[in-house]
């Protein structure tokens, strides 16, 4: 089936500035004119509020399987029909996030990559990158949003893991491009996202890659 659409997952640790690239991306994609759709994980359904409103509480296995149910409510519900119309969706946290996070709660990596494996993978995972001792630096400026962000040892263990998340991607036959943003401006990062994209106008790939 032709699919005109793109999928674009966009991760990295907290305070890498996910949200300031993706902002920049969408600009230089529509710019160029592209119909882009963004959405995050945690979702804003029913199930994406409850892990919201529990993350302090929910943790380990129990956690990475309510993020993996609404993962998958997620490309059923929201990312599917997007591609399907032909539109590229760009998501804020997909599976790289749960190869890190909750690696970080003590869940081991063979159990997380069986728990994806099913999942849509996306047609370019960009992992966003900075020394950690920067990444502390813009957390301990906005302030802790979640639990994780209390632990001043986070960003120099999720770096790290997000190399391997990049690693098991590609081992997947996932794209990734690692984008360092400590050494560029947002818009650099949007053009580098931007020009790894694949075309819309080509043709899908007959099955998508998995994990295992």
């Amino acid at each position: 089936m032709t699919r005109r659409g793109r999928f674009i997952s966009i991760d990295g640790p907290s305070g890498v500035g996910k949200s300031t690239t993706i902002r920049a991306l969408h600009t230089e994609l529509t710019r160029r004119g592209i119909a882009v759709h963004q959405t995050v994980e945690p979702t804003s359904s029913d199930l994406g509020r409850f892990i919201r409103g529990h993350f302090a509480d929910v943790r380990g296995h129990a956690l990475a399987c309510l993020v993996a149910a609404d993962r998958f409510e997620h490309v059923d519900h929201e990312i599917e029909p997007r591609l399907a119309a032909g539109g590229t969706v760009i998501t804020d946290r997909y599976v790289a996030s749960t190869l890190v996070m909750q690696r970080l709660d003590g869940v081991p990596l063979p159990y997380l990559l069986a728990l994806t494996g099913p999942v849509l993978m996306p047609d370019l995972a960009v992992i966003l990158t900075a020394d950690p001792g920067l990444i502390a630096e813009r957390i301990a400026a906005r302030g802790p949003t979640n639990r994780f962000h209390r632990d001043p040892t986070a960003p120099g263990r999720e770096v790290p893991l997000y190399e391997e998340a990049a690693r098991a991607l590609r081992t997947a036959g996932v794209p990734v491009l690692v984008v360092d943003t400590g050494t560029a401006t947002p818009s650099e990062v949007a053009a580098a996202i931007s020009g790894a994209v694949p075309d819309p106008s080509t043709t899908s790939p007959p099955s998508k890659p998995t994990m295992s």
